[in-house]
Order: C-alpha cells, then sequence, then structure tokens
C-alpha cells in the first residue's frame, strides 16, 4: 500500500510539474523586459553596475539604484544565447519550481494538493512572465519551505542567509524576507502567550528565526547598492504615482475574469477558515493576513498571498478514508496503471513541449502587435531629434531598440522618475490635461512616439508646429518643426526644400476630414 501511495504521489507531481510546465509560460513582451535587457546588456559589456541614469534625458545623470541588476545580466545572456525561447523557457521553469514548493508545503492527499496548486496558479497567472519578479515569488516559496521544514530540521534555516543574499541582488522584492519571518516570529509568540503553545516549545523557534532575520538584515548592504536598500522598498511603497498611475501597483477589480481565481481563492479560504476543527495556528494566521491585505491593496502582491492561502485550503479539503461498510477492493493491475500513467506524461510533455515552441513562434508576432516595431524601425533609419517622448508602455521597448541615439522622457522605471514627472508623462501629456503643451516645452521634446488614438496624437494632428514623418495603424511619429524658442528646426534634408513643404496644407486638411468634429484641437487652430 505504500508503495502504491508512492507511486501516485509521483504521478500526480509529474503531471503538475508538465502542466505548470505549460500553464506558466508565456511570450517575453512585459514592457519593462526591454530596458532590463538594455541594462544588463550595459553591466555585461561595460563590467560595472549603473549608479546612474542612462537612458532618459529628463533624469539623466540622475541616481539610480539598479537593484535588479543580477536579474537583469541574467535576462539579457540568455536572450543572447537563445533569443526570446530560451527566455520562455526559462521564465516557465523558475515560476514552475516556485508551485512545486508551494505543492509540496500543501498537507493531505496527493490530487488534492495538486489542484489547489492548481488554483493558484490560475489566480496568479496574469503576473507570470520574464521578469524579476519571478524570482521573488520562487525565492519567497524556499523561504517559507524552509521556516516550516525547519521547525523538525533546525539546520535548513542556516540557508536562509545565502537564499536571502542573491535575492536581495536579484530583486528588490527581497523585502518580504525579513517581513515573513518577524511575522512567523511574533506569531509564534502570540501562540505561546495565548497558551496553544508552550513557552519553552515556543523560545528556541522564536530566537532562532530572530537571529536568521538578524543575519539576513546584516546582509543587505553586500550589494551594488550599498545600504540605499535599506530604504529603497519603503520608497517605493510611499510612491503615490505608482500605487495612483501604475495597473500592477491598483486593487484587484473583480467584476475582470483576471481576477475570478483570486475571488474563489478567497471565498475557499475563508470557508476553510470558517470550517477547520482547530484554529489556524499564529505562525501561519499573521503572514496570512498580512499577505491578504497586501494582495487586496496591489495586485502585483498576489502571488506571494497565493503561497500563504493555498495550503490553508489544501488543508481543510476532505481526505480519503476507508469505507466502513464496503470490503476494500483489491489494488488495481499495476500493467494498465503503469501504462495510463505513462501515457498521460508523455502526452503532457508533448504538449508542453509544443507550448514552449508556438510560443516561440509567436514572438515576432506579439511584439509587432504590442509595441511600435515598424515605427522604431523609422526611427532608426531615418534619424530625428534624440529627446523622444514615448507611450510610457513603449518606453522601455525604445531604450531596447533606440538607445543610445535616443533618449526617452520617460520608461518603465517608475522610481527613478518620481510622482511629478511620472503624472506628467502618463496623464498631462498623453491625456491633454491643462499644461501640457508646457511640459512639452519646458523639456524641449522635438520627437513624439504615441498610439494615433491618443488625445495627444489628435491634438497634434491638427497643429502645425509639428509634421508626421511616419504613421502606421498602430503608431505616428510627430518631429516638431519649430523648437519652443520659435526658431525653425534645421533638418538636412530639407535644407534645398521651401519650408512649407515639411507641413502640406493638404495634410492638414486630409486629417481633419479623417478625424472629425470630435477631437480637442490645438489652441491656435
Amino acid at each position: 500500500m505504500r508503495a502504491h501511495q508512492l507511486s501516485s504521489s509521483i504521478v500526480f507531481s509529474a503531471v503538475l510539474l508538465l502542466g505548470l510546465f505549460g500553464m506558466t509560460a508565456r511570450t517575453a513582451t512585459d514592457s519593462d523586459l526591454w530596458w532590463h535587457l538594455r541594462t544588463g546588456q550595459w553591466i555585461v559589456e561595460t563590467g560595472h553596475v549603473p549608479h546612474s541614469d542612462l537612458f532618459s534625458f529628463t533624469r539623466g545623470g540622475s541616481p539610480w539604484v539598479s537593484h535588479e541588476w543580477l536579474s537583469e545580466v541574467i535576462l539579457f545572456e540568455l536572450w543572447r544565447q537563445g533569443g526570446a525561447a530560451l527566455l520562455i523557457v526559462f521564465s516557465a521553469i523558475v515560476t514552475t519550481a516556485g508551485f512545486l514548493l508551494l505543492y509540496l508545503r500543501c498537507p493531505g492527499k496527493p490530487h488534492w494538493a495538486a489542484a489547489a496548486t492548481a488554483l493558484g496558479a490560475c489566480a496568479a497567472a496574469p503576473f507570470w512572465g520574464s521578469r524579476p519578479q519571478m524570482f521573488t515569488f520562487t525565492l519567497a516559496s524556499l523561504l517559507l519551505w524552509l521556516v516550516e521544514r525547519g521547525e523538525q530540521q533546525p539546520r535548513l534555516l542556516l540557508w536562509i542567509p545565502p537564499l536571502f543574499l542573491l535575492w536581495l541582488n536579484l530583486h528588490a522584492g527581497f523585502a518580504l524576507g525579513p517581513a515573513l519571518l518577524l511575522l512567523y516570529a511574533i506569531g509564534v509568540t502570540f501562540e505561546a502567550v495565548a497558551g496553544t503553545t508552550p513557552w519553552p516549545q515556543a523560545r528556541l523557534p522564536i530566537l532562532r528565526v530572530l537571529m536568521i532575520t538578524l543575519a539576513c538584515l546584516a546582509l543587505v548592504p553586500l550589494n551594488p547598492s550599498g545600504g540605499q536598500l535599506y530604504r529603497y522598498p519603503f520608497d517605493t511603497l510611499r510612491s503615490h504615482g505608482m500605487r495612483s498611475l501604475i495597473v500592477e501597483w491598483s486593487s484587484p477589480n473583480f467584476h475582470r475574469w483576471l481576477h475570478v481565481a483570486l475571488l474563489v481563492v478567497f471565498l475557499l479560504l475563508f470557508t476553510a477558515l470558517a470550517v477547520s476543527r482547530s484554529p489556524l495556528k499564529g505562525r501561519a494566521l499573521l503572514p496570512l493576513l498580512f499577505t491578504s491585505f497586501a494582495a487586496l491593496d496591489a495586485v502585483r502582491h498576489i502571488p506571494i498571498f497565493i503561497l500563504l492561502a493555498i495550503p490553508v485550503i489544501a488543508a481543510a479539503l476532505p481526505a480519503s478514508k476507508p469505507s466502513a461498510i464496503l470490503s476494500p477492493s483489491p489494488p488495481p493491475r499495476s500493467r494498465p496503471r503503469a501504462f495510463f500513467n505513462a501515457a498521460a506524461l508523455i502526452l503532457l510533455g508533448a504538449f508542453t513541449l509544443w507550448t514552449w515552441v508556438d510560443l516561440a513562434r509567436q514572438q515576432e508576432t506579439q511584439e509587432a502587435a504590442l509595441f511600435p516595431e515598424s515605427a522604431v524601425a523609422f526611427l532608426r533609419a531615418s534619424p530625428q531629434p534624440e529627446r523622444l517622448f514615448v507611450y510610457y508602455d513603449w518606453g522601455g521597448y525604445a531604450i531596447w531598440k533606440l538607445y543610445p541615439q535616443y533618449r526617452v522622457f520617460a520608461d518603465g522605471r517608475a522610481d527613478l522618475y518620481g510622482d511629478d514627472l511620472l503624472q506628467q508623462c502618463i496623464q498631462t501629456v498623453v491625456q491633454l490635461r491643462q499644461g501640457w503643451q508646457a511640459v512639452l516645452d519646458r523639456w524641449n521634446v522635438q520627437t513624439i512616439l504615441v498610439p494615433p488614438g491618443t488625445a495627444l496624437a489628435q491634438a497634434l494632428f491638427l497643429d502645425p508646429h509639428w509634421s508626421i514623418p511616419y504613421r502606421d495603424p498602430r503608431s505616428v511619429v510627430f518631429v516638431r518643426i519649430e523648437p519652443p524658442g520659435g526658431h525653425p528646426q534645421f533638418h538636412p534634408e530639407n535644407a534645398l526644400k521651401p519650408k512649407k513643404c515639411i507641413l502640406k496644407p493638404s495634410r492638414i486638411c486630409e486629417t481633419r476630414a479623417m478625424l472629425g468634429i470630435g477631437f480637442i484641437s490645438s489652441p491656435g487652430l
């Protein structure tokens, strides 16, 4: 019977492994991936980690905490060695490793643990991809596994400081490590105070975890940015601009299908806590409450919440018990079961391989659909003024494709730009709010790359001070004819042409007829 149970556990683990390999794979098209690749390339080629901004003209030379430098080197090397295909496979492997550790932490029967893990994977699905956050998810999962196993094998806790040293050089999410450790220690303390855990049994776990936490905090300066990482996570959490303007820092919207699985997780969690015969221990309850509030506050924290919620749900699921009425049935024949298991694994393996190959084939199509590929090719081939105001979600892509020929106004490094500049980029200029022209003039913006459907594009279509050297259904390039001071902008290719040919009156009339009467126009028209 034990051999049969072991075989079932291995099969369920293998099925879950292969299923997650296919589920977690995504095309390498995250909007922030591109500036990570460019930063990794710069580090590899120069042998130094940047401490000031390289890629923008608004913050050029300003201090920049490159807290993801090791992730960026890894991502670039993977891209250089195998392109998007290798990046897709690597990201799927890292994310799957985090879910397998979650599966190992789930109590109960293997099939229920696998089902609960699969539900957690669905709830976290919107956040999968080739981004440094995948390292934080997997390392947080490993940390929780070490802490729980460390209750019986304290020596496992000694692996946490080396893990933390790697973590703090991969992503600023390392701050979750000490937070989870402290919550665990406080939870055990509450257990001792409440009398659910005798103090002699609670004292050693508390001391061990506190010592490990102090050791981790002492390691924080061992990174290229030094002691700045002590305050960096807190500065990020306090940023009003990021929390109000960046989608992944907003609260989950349960009216969207993307967050339906998360809603199911919350409902099952409440049910599990209500029907449980024994109250949840403080060491598990406090981290769960902390991550629950974090997930409801910002969608980017949902994967960490899943790591705490799924084991609680799995513990409440029914376990198979032998019937008291029916006599136990004889075990099934080993050959048919082995054949079925092998066939299932082969099919899942083929599905995973097909998914990886298909995603690699779709990479160029998806990239062209999400980013201004043709417009960027035009800007490379026909140089325009280097100060480039680019749509915020395209900023990283412009850095990857156009640096050092162009410098951007802003990109996905929201922590670098600050609330005011994010407001100017995402709302004031693109949404054509009051003062948008003053922002463009103040920063001497001379080239703009935005989607044609934005309010900014609609205004510039009708503004004779901007030419349109390139346009396609997805993007449009505007170039200022006259700089903010009013003096004509010199273009060598137009030196022998009359000035009026840069922007033909027929183009203005054609644009007006195409746009109709409902769009905002420049005050000068």
